[in-house]
């Protein structure tokens, strides 16, 4: 399976790149966003500021959206499910409006939000209840459903996952949070092959 991490200048591609290659991925480093459309997976990548993400990808906004939402398998982590959201109250800029709703900074005593916090499940079981996050924004979805898990950080709860289609959003670090972690990956890309 090919499988590409869009690269917009986030950080943390390589402990990315090496959790995919351990699930059984072809792994490609692509940061021409219409090149990295030639792909089964598409891979938004965590860590980085929102507005610096979505000026690399501007131009592309609206192809990237159309193949996101015509079934690109899409896994965006982090700032990358931030970046499946509208817009952010980081910065400027478009996100790619995959999922109605906002990003907003989390209300939180400590900011930013770092270290491992629960996972709490909607529905069904999870396959990690523990999960290593970094993140001062959360997404705030317009329509609450789209939400697969949810986590908190002081009063603030606020989504850990979403799901709409073919394109899952994780606000943690899957590539951070040991072996559940990378069960997330792998369960993702079995769905995709199958």
């Amino acid at each position: 399976m090919r499988v590409t991490i869009l690269d917009y200048g986030a950080g943390n591609l390589h402990s990315l790149e090496k959790a995919l290659t351990a699930a059984g991925a072809a792994v490609a480093i692509e940061r021409d966003p219409r090149r990295a459309l030639a792909t089964d997976v598409l891979v938004l990548p965590g860590v980085g500021a929102f507005s610096t993400a979505a000026k690399h990808f501007a131009t592309d906004r609206d192809c990237l959206r159309e193949a996101i939402t015509d079934g690109l398998p899409t896994l965006g982590i982090c700032l990358g499910m931030q970046l499946l959201f509208d817009s952010s109250d980081e910065g400027p800029g478009r996100g790619l409006g995959v999922i109605r709703g906002t990003v907003v900074k989390i209300r939180a005593t400590r900011v930013p939000h770092v270290g491992w916090n629960s996972v709490r499940p909607v529905k069904t079981a999870s396959l990690i209840e523990t999960a290593y996050f970094a993140n001062s924004y959360v997404c705030r979805p317009a329509d609450e459903s789209v939400v697969t898990a949810w986590s908190s950080q002081d009063d603030d709860e606020f989504p850990a996952a979403v799901r709409v289609g073919r394109t899952l959003g994780v606000q943690y670090h899957p590539e951070k949070s040991s072996r559940p972690g990378l069960r997330v990956i792998e369960q993702f890309l079995a769905e995709v092959a199958a």
